[in-house]
């Protein structure tokens, strides 16, 4: 897993994602939304995971809400490129496990 840019098989750089509220980045420059996650804990959201086909890469856009931070908004870590929607699928099934494990109920929206 790389992150958008980084290391020797990132592949093409795209330009940066639009946040994950309002419009999608999908529609706005060409992709498909895959999928959405949305974890939440103790009935507050903690992290919001997209996946975003390309064609030639898939991306996952991630949300993140830390607990106690100075602003309501969220932290975007990421994007996360992959060569295939399968490589990008692998690594969100594994985060929303991590999720679980941490006590989160998570949803597909």
């Amino acid at each position: 897993m790389t992150k958008s840019g980084s290391g020797p098989d990132a592949g093409p750089l795209r330009p940066p994602s639009s946040p994950l509220s309002g419009h999608p980045a999908a529609a706005l420059s060409g992709g498909r939304e895959l999928f959405a996650r949305h974890a939440r804990k103790d009935g507050r959201e903690v992290a919001v995971l997209k996946a975003i086909d390309y064609g030639d890469s898939c991306v996952v856009e991630a949300e993140v809400y830390p607990p106690g931070a100075a602003s309501a908004g969220p932290t975007r870590p990421g994007p996360y490129t992959f060569g295939t929607a399968g490589e990008a699928t692998a690594f969100v099934t594994e985060a929303v496990e991590a999720l679980m494990y941490l006590g989160c109920d998570v949803q597909a929206q």
